[in-house]
């Protein structure tokens, strides 16, 4: 019988981590890379986020992640169906009377109707929803660099500050800490081999992308991606993207994913990635319970 408790420490992470490695597939949700960046992206005192952890003979069999008010995901081993409703229950309880919204991708049947199974309807009000792509990584084009920028990967530590810098001016927002960047440095999967940047004439970083490799099944994610605002249109996103995902392959990689916004609001990052290659294979669908 599988029992409850409460995220701990960084060992959850990675316990968390297997069961998602264990039942990947192209129909998935999460990715090992998803829960390292999500978990570790910010600093703790910004990440108090509820995660409970259901585990059998020592081993996760299902989690829960609540980032409330109102952001709930989960993950169930289809050999432990039971859980689910235990999951969702611990969802209504901190929820506090509110909606419970939970967001699963077109392909994933099974999870869709259990959610259907216990009440929960497909939010007909939502209409911003991601859009899972995926490319092989054989006959990737090669990248194009501007004129006066380099693209590499990041020297580790040495890199840091430049390296936080570039993704806070990219997505305007100062939440991603150095210290916070040291975290998810030294945690699994993170390789700086797959941590890409694009370096102008003035040493500064202007572009970057972050490839997380699950090796057991040989998929790269690729999250997040960003250029600086007076770099963009010069095409630095694609000659940093294109680089680090030779070096994915190169490191043993034979498929990418990447997650965009899909809808009409946020066009540009799906006519990147659909430029270097990468076909819609699911969207997301967005339940209230």
């Amino acid at each position: 019988m599988a029992t409850m408790r409460a995220y701990a420490t960084g060992a959850d992470l990675r316990a968390m981590q297997e069961l998602t490695q264990r039942l990947w597939s192209v129909r998935s949700s999460y990715h090992v890379g998803d829960l390292a960046w999500g978990r570790l992206m910010y600093p703790p005192e910004l990440t108090e986020w509820p995660i409970a952890l259901w585990e059998d003979g020592g081993r996760v069999v299902a989690w829960g992640w609540a980032n409330l008010p109102g952001d709930f995901r989960l993950q169930v081993d289809p050999e432990h169906p039971e859980l689910m409703g235990e999951v969702l229950q611990w969802f209504k309880s901190l929820a506090d009377g509110q909606p419970v919204a939970i967001t699963t991708l077109d392909v994933e049947e099974g999870l869709r109707s259990a959610l259907a199974g216990y009440g929960y309807l497909q939010d007909p009000h939502e209409t911003a929803f991601f859009a899972h792509h995926r490319r092989s990584l054989r006959r990737l084009p090669d990248p194009v660099v501007p004129p006066g920028f380099v693209v590499r990967p990041v020297s580790g530590a040495a890199d840091l500050v430049r390296r936080v810098a570039v993704h806070r001016r990219s997505w305007n927002s100062t939440k991603v800490t150095e210290e916070s960047y040291r975290a998810l440095m030294g945690a699994w999967p993170y390789r700086a081999d797959l941590d890409w940047v694009a370096e102008g004439p003035d040493g500064e970083f202007a572009a970057s992308c972050l490839i997380w490799l699950d090796d057991q099944h040989r998929v790269g994610l690729i999250e997040p991606v960003g250029t600086v605002p007076e770099f963009r249109r010069q095409g630095l996103s694609r000659a940093v993207c294109l680089a680090a995902l030779h070096s994915l392959r190169d490191a043993g990689g034979s498929t990418a994913i990447v997650c965009p916004r899909g809808d009409t609001g946020y066009p540009i990052p799906q006519r990147l990635y659909r430029g270097m290659g990468f076909r819609r294979q699911a969207r997301t669908i967005p339940y209230l319970g």
